[in-house]
């Protein structure tokens, strides 16, 4: 559970159900008066001092301590279900809030999960899409979904029908980890045919949202749902998407949060395909043929920062890495010469390479080239 106390847990909820109050607002007034109690208890005219808080927010602010009782029983209530589910909530100031969503413009302040966050998960790639594929669009999900997974690269998606399920399902087929966000209460499943697909999300992975327990799946809950979507991801890969589909939604918010996004070309005159095809054209998605495409892309990103000064331990290495070594030396090399003279394919060069380059060894340059560090 959070490591906020109850206390500031239940401060927390109280101020988010005033109406007008939102993360950004709670953030401007902590900001200046530091603590939650002391947004709840301070004056009309200090509150009215901070950024966008109206005198009529400010005056609904200072009613909301009449609700505390309400809320508190509700809190309790709760919590007895959380615990009977097996769930949680973690807050942004707790250290399992995943890294990469504290780092969006707007975090949701509170997350309800089930499930824990790992380390690994770091290491996230959302796939998404629309909920009525083509046939060539579940082949291309499948597919790109259980490379990526191989590679112990978590799997993030919406658990919607379609493009979502299939790449929840394709991570949870080799036994790989996947993270469903949901645009509903953590109780509530949605789509319900999607119960089993939930529990066992909820047994090899993890499930999150924003939303509290029993909310229902309204349709404007889901743009907030596809900004976490991108936000606890290194990139987004966009399947098969009309123009107006959610999916394009999410590219947005990852190409608003400087997170990279890939598409699937398909077929021209095909609806499903227009979304992903205009997100090409426009310069706003890279388009890949194969998760190898997206893990060239975000090798870089993948690989954890090593501090430059610190001695490094002695690193084990199979033979295709030290083959890979013995190719580069001092030079950057492109990666079909890597592979020609390793004699391997290109797609085992760069799995052994996005091994190395994890170790701290190696480091890629535009072009596919490859270099020591």
């Amino acid at each position: 559970m959070s490591k906020l106390t109850f206390d500031q847990l239940l401060n927390l909820k109280l101020l988010l159900s005033v109406e007008g109050i939102g993360p950004g607002k709670i953030r401007k007034l902590l900001a200046k008066f530091h603590t939650l109690e002391k947004v709840i208890s301070a004056e009309l005219k200090s509150l009215k001092e901070v950024d966008g808080i109206s005198d009529n927010l400010a005056r609904r602010i200072q009613r909301i301590n009449a609700q505390r009782k309400n809320v508190e029983s509700l809190l309790n209530k709760d919590l007895e279900i959380l615990n009977k589910i097996n769930g949680k909530i973690i807050t942004v100031w707790d250290e399992s809030f995943p890294s990469l969503l504290k780092k969006i413009y707007d975090p949701p302040l509170l997350l309800y999960t089930k499930g824990s966050f790992l380390k690994d998960d770091e290491y996230s790639i959302a796939v998404v899409g629309t909920r009525q594929p083509t046939n060539y669009g579940k082949i291309q999900t499948e597919k790109i979904a259980s490379e990526l997974a191989s590679q112990n690269i978590t799997i993030v998606s919406g658990m919607a029908r379609g493009i979502d399920s299939m790449a929840h399902r394709s991570a949870l087929k080799i036994g790989k980890r996947t993270i469903a966000v949901t645009g509903s209460g953590l109780d509530v499943v949605y789509p319900p045919e999607n119960k089993k697909l939930y529990d066992e999300i909820a047994e090899e992975g993890l499930i999150i949202t924003e939303y509290e327990l029993g909310a229902k799946p309204d349709a404007v809950n889901f743009p907030k749902r596809n900004r976490i979507i991108s936000g606890l991801s290194l990139g987004c890969v966009i399947v098969e998407t009309g123009i107006a589909g959610g999916a394009m939604q999410t590219a947005a918010f990852a190409l608003d949060q400087n997170r990279e996004v890939f598409a699937v070309p398909g077929n021209l005159g095909i609806k499903q395909s227009e979304g992903t095809n205009l997100l090409i054209q426009k310069g706003e998605a890279k388009l890949i043929r194969t998760a190898e495409d997206v893990l060239v892309e975000l090798q870089l990103k993948l690989k954890p920062e090593i501090g430059k000064n610190i001695p490094k331990p002695k690193i084990e290495l199979n033979l295709f890495e030290e083959k890979i070594l013995s190719v580069l030396k001092d030079d950057a090399v492109q990666i079909d010469i890597i592979a020609s003279s390793t004699k391997l394919t290109t797609s085992d060069c760069l799995v052994h390479l996005l091994s190395l380059e994890f170790k701290g060894l190696v480091k890629q340059l535009p072009g596919k080239m490859f270099a020591l560090i």
